[in-house]
């Protein structure tokens, strides 16, 4: 089974960036779709981006052209640049992977790493 860690969160200004990773342990990374979800307070959880085994990135509408996924399979991990940075994108950020490929990975999950965005 496998096992998520993200890290990379953390305190920024408006218009700062940065890059999220999740590092994967315990399964053929190379074979999971991977994606990148948020939760706002008092929000559901949503999906930011995901990306395939075969590297096909997918983005929501509200982060496509700021937000790019990547992956390093030699590492097991997938990031997240955030560039651009603005205070609603303040939630927590999760990761997560299913072992086939989809747009919404979500069969394993991170425990997320917190992103806030405030002047």
């Amino acid at each position: 089974q496998v096992q998520l860690v993200e890290s990379g969160g953390g305190l920024v200004n408006p218009g700062d960036s940065l890059r999220l990773a999740c590092e994967a342990t315990g399964g053929a990374f190379e074979n999971y779709a991977m994606g990148w979800y948020r939760q706002a307070p008092g929000k559901d959880r949503e999906l930011v981006a995901s990306i395939s085994a075969s590297s096909s990135p997918y983005y929501a509408d509200s982060v496509r052209g700021r937000f790019t996924i990547s992956r390093d399979n030699a590492k097991n991990t997938v990031y997240l640049q955030m560039n651009n940075l603005k205070p609603r994108v303040t939630a927590i950020y999760y990761c997560a992977g299913t072992p086939r490929n989809t747009c919404k990975p979500r069969d394993y999950w991170g425990r997320g790493t917190q992103v806030n965005v405030s002047s």
